[in-house]
């Protein structure tokens, strides 16, 4: 599968439901201050999403979780552990972070869906590297949803 890559914010997509690049979910979150995509996702969708993904507990290196939007229109937030306990991505972080959350859109019958640069912003890794990784883990999966690849460009 091949999704399409444009250059945005994902949080005007329009698709069923967003990926939200996120951490192990190891420290409660009301100790965090969610920067990039999580950050933003915080200020509109609110703090129902956040509360409902503490209360799921640890979640794998490159595992997904599914919540609510808040407020945000869309169906659900696919929340993917990208990021290791260093706050670093790795090849393995990102690839499992895409299979996972495939995986939930795939189980939940979701027709589209929008991820962002898993591993590009909290991750320390650079938006290059996380695009290559991603678009190839997405050329192994075979999968009926449209997919988009948000590059962010304010």
């Amino acid at each position: 599968m091949t999704p399409e890559v444009i250059a945005g914010d994902l949080l005007k997509q329009d698709v069923e439901v967003i990926v939200n690049a996120w951490n192990r979910n190891i420290f409660p979150w009301w100790l965090l201050l969610p920067q990039g995509v999580s950050g933003a996702i915080k200020r509109q969708a609110g703090l129902d999403p956040f509360r409902e993904l503490s209360g799921m507990g640890l979640i794998e290196l490159g595992g997904a979780r599914i919540t609510g939007a808040g407020k945000l229109p869309y169906k659900a937030i696919i929340h993917v552990a990208g990021i290791n306990l260093l706050w670093f991505a790795t090849e393995y972080s990102v690839r499992q972070s895409v299979r996972s959350a495939m995986q939930i859109v795939a189980e939940k019958g979701f027709v589209s869906v929008a991820f962002p640069l898993i591993g590009s912003g909290s991750g320390n890794r650079g938006k290059d590297w996380s695009k290559q990784i991603m678009l190839d883990e997405f050329a192994k999966i075979d999968a009926a949803a449209a997919v988009k690849l948000v590059v962010f460009q304010e």
